[in-house]
């Protein structure tokens, strides 16, 4: 990490608050062997238990990524009866849904797969390009959420696997990203920059999460974390027992995510999402520093593609490649320029964690 993150603070030993924080807090809730197999185990038995009576026991979010591919795997190895549900924003890569399909089929798991209204979705996506934020991705991430959700009450599932950890996700500054479950400030841009309605597009929120969470019982398990889990691995394991294909970098099954994260942050607003993947490996002693480095003196972008890439995002959405320059090349701005829910979220959630983070 750099001073890329505005709130970045360094030790009198030059390690940076990141590492502290990770060591001190998300390290011990990484893998430990016997202690985190006999957590597991008993997570397993209650996921049985409560799911009996069901056809599904739990339901899992399947991006085509490898994250979400392995929890399929590690869920059918476990003896559970996983229902495996993909939000299609129109932007999935060709290995991604590959990827699905392959996993899927092989371990014998029901698949459904929700599509976006393109529409209606391009027009709320374009918004948020034309507001010059960083969180570009904002309406993926509550409509992956609110899709996950509809289809948990829909089947009357209890536990959501989720394909977040600590080993490759455990550093992530604040300062870069705004929360994703502000409502307000995507309904703020759309009613701005937007010309559709929002119709029926899945949205998540704070109070549609408890109402989830505390009266259908809803609870979101990261079971990554209780392996001894290396992405690297998981991907030569994938590619030789189920056909999964690589496509890339962390997060670019999605050829709008691989656009926005390899160059647009980058360029844009100065920000690299690499220098957190890599800061988490090393943490986790997958990478080190000098490997990172290395890494990081090159571009995250390839040149030889990226007028092909830019003609490919501008014509989905309907634009000339002129007047998506123009938009791209835009000042920066930051969510605070638009209505927002911050100061209303910081205060229940921070209730929230305090009296219910064992829920």
């Amino acid at each position: 990490m750099d001073t890329s993150d505005k709130y970045i603070s360094f030790d009198s030993k030059g390690h940076c608050n990141h590492c502290n924080q990770f060591y001190l807090e998300k390290e011990p809730l990484v893998y430990k062997d016997g202690q985190s197999n006999e957590e597991l185990h008993k997570l397993v038995k209650k996921i049985k238990k409560q799911g009996r009576n069901n056809k599904y026991d739990c339901l899992i979010g399947m991006s085509g990524g490898v994250d979400s591919a392995y929890v399929a795997y590690l869920v059918n190895d476990l003896g559970l009866r996983p229902l495996a549900i993909h939000m299609d924003n129109g932007w999935n890569a060709i290995e991604a849904t590959a990827n699905i399909r392959a996993v899927c089929e092989s371990l014998n798991i029901d698949y459904q797969s929700h599509v976006l209204n393109w529409k209606t979705f391009k027009d709320i996506q374009l918004s948020l390009l034309k507001s010059s934020i960083v969180e570009v991705e904002l309406a993926t991430d509550i409509a992956i959420q609110g899709v996950l959700h509809q289809a948990a009450i829909k089947h009357n599932i209890k536990f959501m696997i989720g394909g977040g950890n600590y080993a490759t996700e455990g550093i992530l500054p604040d300062s870069w990203f705004y929360d994703p479950r502000d409502k307000k400030l995507l309904k703020s841009i759309h009613k701005k920059f937007g010309t559709t309605p929002f119709g029926d597009f899945p949205t998540f929120g704070f109070f549609r999460e408890i109402y989830c969470k505390f009266f259908k019982g809803i609870k979101t398990i990261y079971i990554l974390n209780y392996f001894p889990y290396s992405r690297d691995n998981a991907l030569k394991l994938l590619a030789e027992k189920l056909g999964y294909q690589d496509y890339g970098g962390k997060h670019h099954e999605s050829t709008y995510t691989k656009f926005v994260q390899s160059y647009y942050q980058p360029v844009k607003f100065n920000l690299d999402y690499r220098r957190a993947t890599f800061s988490s490996a090393i943490c986790n002693n997958d990478m080190t520093r000098e490997e990172a480095l290395m890494e990081l003196s090159e571009l995250p972008y390839d040149p030889d593609t990226l007028d092909a890439s830019k003609e490919y995002v501008a014509k989905k959405f309907d634009l000339t490649l002129e007047e998506f320059e123009a938009i791209t090349n835009q000042e920066p701005k930051s969510y605070k320029d638009y209505p927002n829910n911050e100061k209303f979220l910081t205060f229940v959630y921070k209730i929230y964690w305090h009296f219910f983070k064992k829920f």
